[in-house]
């Protein structure tokens, strides 16, 4: 008589997946819905980079009053992160309305999956989208301006994935009061435009009143951009460019403030998103 010898990493129903298997399943299916709806598509690749247009114009007419504006390294830097809020916050805000329009999300919730990776699932596309289109536009406008290496590029990605994790969360945050995927540019136009305006994207934050910037860098997004911008320049436009070292000391106030909004902005999102519409 022959004893089955169980094999590791399965059970009698088949194998187990595994957290990233789920994460990769559950993004590929997202990002197949994604390529089929023309609307999100447009709002992803197009309208961010319709609007890079108009902040080459604004920054030229602000350099004009402001001596000593950085022209170049404020079009890449505020590129990059218009294309971020676009293509992260507001289309993973759709597609979170959409999905649990459809009963998709309630469906997941019964199978495998956590609800964390549910939700960090669904955002897979457009965080592959944003980070690839931010990268291009990023390191091809720097090359083709010639600015200069980053400064501090351990400091930019712990901006970077401080801001991608506020913007995953408060986009769960929204949709919870977002009834349908069309109202969905109107619910997010509220955080859509203190990310534009009061991070310093459109118009950078030293050439506004001092009293204003003050307040403008005390916003939910503002610190994790502000990160980014001293990793990258090595200044957050209130001092003069500093070092590896330096930067640190810059970027800790933003830091702290950053981590609290992140925080903040993942207990509401834990506090309010719903997983299936009213009825």
């Amino acid at each position: 008589m022959t004893t089955a010898v169980p094999v590791k990493g399965s059970t009698a129903a088949g194998p187990q997946s595994t957290t990233a298997g789920r994460l990769i399943a559950l993004g590929r299916a997202e990002a197949t819905l994604l390529l089929r709806n023309r609307t999100a598509l447009f709002t992803a690749l197009v309208l961010p980079v319709v609007l890079i247009g108009t902040l080459h114009s604004m920054l030229k007419k602000q350099a004009e009053t402001t001596p000593g504006l950085d022209v170049d390294s404020m079009l890449i830097y505020g590129s990059v992160g218009m294309i971020l809020a676009f293509v992260v916050y507001y289309n993973l805000t759709a597609a979170y309305v959409g999905r649990r329009g459809e009963l998709v999300l309630k469906r997941l919730r019964t199978g495998e999956a956590r609800d964390l990776e549910i939700l960090l699932g669904t955002a897979v596309p457009s965080l592959a989208l944003g980070l690839s289109m931010a990268a291009l536009i990023g390191v091809g406008g720097s090359l083709g301006l010639h600015l200069t290496m980053p400064v501090n590029p351990l400091l930019m990605l712990v901006g970077l994935v401080l801001l991608l994790g506020t913007m995953i969360a408060l986009a769960a945050l929204s949709s919870a009061f977002t009834k349908t995927v069309e109202s969905a540019g109107i619910t997010t136009l509220p955080v859509m435009l203190v990310m534009q305006f009061g991070s310093g994207l459109f118009f950078p934050l030293e050439v506004m009143p001092t009293q204003l910037a003050d307040i403008c860098r005390l916003l939910p997004t503002t610190p994790a951009f502000q990160l980014i911008r001293v990793g990258w320049f090595g200044t957050d436009g209130s001092a003069a460019p500093t070092d590896f070292l330096g930067s640190w000391g810059t970027a800790a106030p933003h830091l702290v403030t950053g981590a609290i909004w992140c925080a903040l902005a993942v207990w509401g999102a834990v506090r309010y998103f719903r997983w299936e519409p009213r009825r």
